[in-house]
């Protein structure tokens, strides 16, 4: 809401302008995500107490963790609705819902959220432990993936360089004197059409300087922008690359502003190919490898597959590290604070081409999306710290752990989840040991899986191995910022 004020009344309000940009609705979100679970926290658990929607702890095969945890039976659980809801709020009064990203991530928490909440409410029905059977959870997690994956294959979102960087200029003089082309006579001449006339006198003295260089930038960068670039007689015979193809038959001038520089980036490549440093193109399929300077490999349709395993593996990652008070939330607040700080960088031009790391000009939502996640987060966490007053259940685990594999895919950082959420692949990795060394040599390596209960049996207290844990996730998010630097 608040977004489209900015754009509607910033020339009669100057001051509204503030609105239009996404690092102030990013911390506008955060903090409204915040005060509206602290506010709605109480409503929310009173309801659920009022259902007699209550934890279930029934004595297993481990007595000793049984003993430690009984005392939780009959907390409220499926507080997860209380961060769908938070979340939901807050993105409506700061996001741009018209943006693609935001409109899948979104899609991705509620989905997600519905097949644990289903999963939550026939545990709570049967008064058990055990919800929707593994097969129908599963096949929920992966619909949802399927979905998404096809998405981002069938309807690209836009990815790539836009702005051109001093550096992506290889022949500076070659540059110039083809930007000297008389107007309409050549693609480039498209672009040099609109430079100032001082610009283009300067041009013609032919001094290679470096203020000429920023001043050719910033007009170029500037002529991105126009809807009156492509002319399809100047660019017969040139090499059209079908990233640009597909946006050309999307509409051109009908395009979004974001996509249409992306568009105006590709036909002056095109237009320019011996001058200018070619852009890698149609990455919608294709997973960079962290580490790597522009260094992809194209999955092509495996890509929905992949995406599959992201959404499912992440969202019961999450799950199984719901076993402790603040332990989930906690460690999913810290893997969102990195995502959103990557959502941030991704979405500059200036940014993503200094790391080197892809340009997705429409992640500068998945930026308020990350950060009310993070408020939202917190102001759960507030209710949900030992001793939890409410539990956020399958609802909000499977919603949280959707939401974090969607912004991997999105920023297009698949690969770095794993690092981001370390903990979570710890936790994860727990319980796939344990199982496979039970039934393949009838012993166990942990005490008991997942890793948290583990430390719980060896005898650390509740909060001492959730305050451990969280410092573990903080180290692995921290790590994950810190490769974007290796290139």
């Amino acid at each position: 809401m608040f977004h489209y004020l900015g754009e509607a009344f910033t020339d009669q309000y100057s001051v509204l302008n503030v609105l239009t940009y996404y690092s102030v609705r990013a911390g506008g979100a955060l903090v409204t995500g915040f005060l509206v679970s602290l506010i709605i926290g109480p409503l929310v658990i009173k309801w659920l107490r009022a259902l007699n929607v209550g934890q279930i702890i029934k004595k297993d095969h481990v007595q000793d963790l049984h003993e430690l945890h009984k005392q939780k039976s009959g907390t409220p659980t499926m507080g997860g609705l209380l961060i769908i809801i938070a979340t939901v709020l807050s993105l409506l009064l700061w996001a741009d819902i018209s943006n693609r990203l935001i409109q899948l991530a979104v899609a991705v928490l509620v989905l997600m959220g519905t097949v644990g909440f289903i999963d939550d409410f026939i545990k709570l029905r049967r008064k058990h432990n055990d919800g929707l059977s593994a097969r129908a959870k599963l096949t929920g997690q992966i619909l949802v993936g399927t979905c998404l994956g096809l998405f981002l294959v069938l309807k690209p979102i836009t990815y790539g360089a836009s702005y051109v960087t001093e550096r992506e200029i290889l022949d500076w003089q070659g540059f110039y004197t083809a930007l000297e082309a008389p107007e309409g006579s050549t693609p480039l001449a498209q672009f040099s059409k609109l430079f100032t006339d001082d610009l283009k006198q300067t041009l013609r003295e032919g001094n290679d300087t470096p203020e000429l260089r920023v001043q050719v930038l910033d007009e170029i960068n500037v002529s991105m922008k126009s809807r009156e670039i492509y002319h399809a007689g100047l660019w017969q015979g040139a090499i059209i690359p079908a990233e640009l193809t597909r946006l050309l038959g999307d509409g051109g001038p009908q395009l979004s502003r974001r996509a249409r520089i992306r568009m105006n980036r590709l036909l002056l490549e095109s237009a320019a190919p011996t001058y200018i440093a070619p852009s890698i193109t149609d990455l919608s399929t294709k997973v960079a490898i962290p580490g790597f300077k522009d260094l992809f490999v194209n999955l092509g349709w495996l890509y929905v597959p992949f995406v599959v395993l992201i959404m499912v593996g992440t969202s019961n990652a999450v799950n199984l590290t719901d076993g402790l008070d603040g332990l989930a939330a906690g460690s999913s607040v810290v893997a969102f604070g990195a995502f959103t700080a990557l959502a941030y960088i991704v979405s500059r031009s200036d940014w993503s081409s200094y790391l080197f790391v892809t340009h997705i000009p429409e992640a500068s939502e998945l930026t308020v999306f990350g950060a009310a996640l993070l408020g939202t987060g917190l102001g759960f966490l507030w209710f949900n710290t030992h001793p939890a007053e409410v539990f956020m259940g399958d609802t909000g685990s499977l919603a949280l752990g959707g939401a974090l594999g969607a912004m991997a895919i999105l920023t297009k950082h698949e690969l770095l989840l794993p690092i981001v959420g370390g903990l979570f692949v710890l936790e994860a990795l727990s319980v796939i040991i344990q199982v496979g060394s039970y039934k393949l040599r009838g012993k166990r390596v942990f005490r008991m899986a997942p890793l948290h209960h583990h430390f719980e049996l060896l005898g650390w207290s509740e909060s001492k191995v959730t305050i451990r844990f969280w410092i573990i996730a903080l180290m692995f998010a921290l790590m994950s910022l810190s490769t974007l630097k290796l290139r």
